[in-house]
């Protein structure tokens, strides 16, 4: 029969593993590139489309830049072709690191480039292609 300090250490034994690092789920890397600027705009920095436990995620690194454009979207495209049904938002800032959820059935690996797209004007503003 256990004792009460028995049954503290007993269960607080279980929640230690119920916290280890390996009940983490890890992340996967279904994408990366870097960016190059497209119509007469300077776009750069770096690009991931992760998987995590909760979705899938796209990433701009600390280092990306667009010199700025009046409508700019994100979205998936495949051999030099933007595909406007894959626009995931608007773009939030013209720098630095963003994070955004991929909502819906959108399935990225048919995708090999990932855009910044001017809605108002239908043009690439920058484009990353993922490998």
């Amino acid at each position: 029969m256990l004792n009460r300090r028995n049954l503290f250490l007993s269960l607080l034994g279980a929640a230690v593993l119920a916290l280890s690092p390996m009940s983490v789920t890890a992340e996967e890397i279904l994408g990366k590139g870097t960016f190059t600027g497209k119509s007469r705009h300077k776009t750069s920095g770096s690009v991931s489309i992760v998987k995590t436990s909760t979705g899938i995620e796209v990433r701009l690194g600390s280092n990306f830049k667009l010199d700025g454009a009046p409508d700019p979207w994100l979205g998936f495209g495949k051999d030099g072709k933007y595909v406007s049904t894959s626009e995931i938002t608007k773009l939030k800032s013209n720098g630095g690191a963003q994070v955004y959820k991929i909502s819906g059935p959108l399935d990225v690996s048919k995708f090999n480039e990932f855009y910044i797209w001017c809605r108002k004007f239908s043009v690439p503003l920058g484009v990353a292609k993922l490998n």
